[in-house]
């Protein structure tokens, strides 16, 4: 559950403690004091960036309630002390850190090393950018006790995050999050000390790696590709067309593409190389269709068979894909999510290698057609909270338990991980594998993947998956998205837009209601504030504040007889659905 760093003072307290403290640069009271606005004042330091097991994220600035490198210090001295509890062992094994290509993220990567070293705990820091998943990798191969990532992920320029990941590579669980909180809470002001860079690594506390730990990731996304022969032998039949969108995904993406026999590869030149300002896009965002432009003009140009887009941190996958007659269809995420789950599922149960036991997990936000994918192959479905991270916990729980075996792992916002190296979703191995499904499909069996998609709607029914995110900025902002969330607990429904409801759950009550006959059971999953409406016969609508960002998402999952029907049947659902809480979000 997320929590917040605080101090306890008022907003004016808080705002000429940072304007009168010289612990804070020169830099940092000259922005304040530029400020002329009270409510930009209010919204800086009325609340604390919250901290919790997805870490922290804001815009950057200076503040409370912004991204900086006080922050960032007084979260590494939380961090810090929480390692050192567990002793020697755990300072020695120490902390791997990575970073993306926003705005500070390298001297917000370097300043957590040198706050971890300043309290003796050994420090592995990349000598240049890295995508999310290599680092969750990285805490797994090196055996530390924890990890440090820093990015925003898919968020717009003027964002930067700090992620925790503990030594199963997964992000932190609430009861370490709760305990670097506590450790917070103890510290009696802003002032961290630190080492110097040069004095970090005389100790012998801080240790730049690369190429080592590259190799070794490499290595561990081929081995999840099902045909190597036909990749090495048939794959620069395929074209594709690949974006980085200014970020980490550039190099690895290219390298292990180019490496597994996809030769025929063009990056898109005015988005290749990292960018913190992400100057060709509005958003450095897969999910956003604007976000292909310039990769859909080379994708013409070249005639590519997929064109593949990365998000800053590489951890997100978005994919168009070219039909029999040339025109490119945009795959949501939810689609390409089925879409490797069938690849998947079908040829490892061709080759005979598909396991008794075998799981998959996917969020209750990602579209119930992965459900009945997995079921049709007899592969056990485990629905999660949303975020990778409870993905990532039930790998290790099947490890630690013994229950099943863990084959693929998805969520809507285009996130995917097959194989247990590691404990994030990841996008270099997803381009991987689409475009071993691309060639495979094309080459044995002259299919395109929105035929193949086509195939799968026919096979088990069609459905329709829509998310509306809606954002509302500050203290106001959030008081509308409590106003929603209280609304849709209190009113009473049985249908919506003439569909009955199977099933009404409160992640946050941990409640699930039964509609049809008013049972009432337990939801065995942590709380979370989140609504979910279920549809007898398949399909829901669901509520979600971000724990990232100041927007309300909802999603729509929508099954039916055809692509017509979905289109009418969405539209009176959503239709339906806002007009209850329209005048709440105005």
């Amino acid at each position: 559950m997320p929590v917040h760093i605080t101090t306890d003072l008022k907003v004016q307290e808080k705002y000429k403690s940072w304007l009168n403290d010289d612990y804070f640069d020169p830099e940092t009271r000259q922005e304040l004091l530029g400020i002329t606005d009270p409510k930009e004042i209010e919204d800086r330091f009325y609340t604390d960036l919250k901290f919790g097991t997805g870490g922290m994220r804001g815009v950057l600035g200076a503040g409370t309630n912004r991204m900086n490198k006080y922050i960032i210090r007084k979260l590494t001295k939380g961090l810090a002390d929480a390692i050192n509890e567990y002793g020697e062992d755990a300072r020695k094994r120490g902390a791997v850190i990575a970073y993306d290509s926003r705005r500070y993220s390298r001297e917000f990567a370097l300043e957590t090393a040198l706050v971890l070293a300043a309290n003796g705990i050994k420090t592995y820091l990349f000598e240049g950018l890295r995508p999310t998943p290599e680092l969750s990798f990285a805490v797994r191969f090196l055996r530390t006790k924890a990890g440090v990532n820093i990015t925003a992920s898919h968020n717009p320029k003027d964002y930067n995050g700090y992620k925790v990941y503990w030594e199963d590579g997964g992000q932190i669980p609430p009861q370490q999050a709760e305990k670097i909180v506590a450790k917070l809470a103890a510290l009696p002001g802003w002032a961290v000390e630190t080492l110097s860079r040069e004095e970090a690594i005389d100790k012998g506390l801080l240790t730049y790696v690369g190429e080592d730990v590259d190799q070794a990731y490499y290595a561990q996304i081929k081995k999840q590709l099902l045909f190597p022969q036909l990749d090495q032998e048939k794959g620069n039949t395929l074209k594709i067309v690949f974006t980085p969108l200014h970020g980490t995904g550039g190099e690895p993406v290219r390298r292990v593409l180019q490496e597994t026999g996809f030769t025929s590869l063009w990056t898109v030149p005015e988005q290749e190389k990292p960018d913190a300002e992400f100057s060709t896009v509005k958003s450095p965002n897969p999910e956003d269709p604007e976000a292909f432009e310039l990769a859909l003009k080379l994708g013409k140009e070249k005639g590519a068979h997929i064109i593949l887009a990365t998000d800053p941190d590489a951890d997100r996958l978005g994919l168009y894909a070219q039909d029999q007659k040339g025109v490119y269809h945009r795959f949501t995420g939810n689609q390409i999510g089925v879409l490797l789950a069938y690849y998947l599922f079908s040829q490892q149960k061709k080759l005979g290698k598909l396991p008794q036991d075998a799981v998959m997990v996917k969020t209750v936000a990602s579209t119930d057609l992965g459900d009945k994918i997995a079921e049709s192959f007899g592969v056990r479905t485990v629905n999660v909270l949303v975020g990778f991270k409870y993905i990532g916990e039930q790998i290790k729980d099947m490890e630690n338990k013994g229950w099943g075996t863990f084959l693929f792992g998805f969520e809507e916002s285009h996130g995917y991980l097959a194989g247990t190296y590691a404990r994030d979703k990841d996008a270099v191995l997803a381009a991987a594998l689409l475009s071993e499904a691309a060639l495979y499909y094309l080459v044995e069996e002259k299919k395109t993947l929105p035929e193949v998609l086509t195939e799968i709607f026919n096979r088990y029914g069609y459905y329709k998956d829509e998310q509306v995110a809606i954002t509302l900025k500050g203290k106001e902002g959030q008081e509308k998205i409590a106003a929603v969330m209280d609304f849709l607990r209190k009113e009473k429904r049985s249908c919506i837009a003439g569909l009955p409801l199977e099933k009404i759950e409160d992640f946050q009550a941990g409640q699930r209601l039964f509609v049809p006959s008013g049972k009432v059971e337990d939801i065995n999953l942590p709380r979370e504030n989140v609504m979910k409406f279920s549809f007898q016969g398949g399909g829901f609508v669901m509520a979600r504040p971000s724990g990232t960002e100041p927007k309300i998402r909802f999603y729509f999952c929508i099954q039916g007889d055809s692509p017509e029907q979905l289109v009418t049947t969405m539209g009176q659902i959503k239709e339906e659905f806002f007009g209850g809480i329209r005048d709440l979000l105005q």
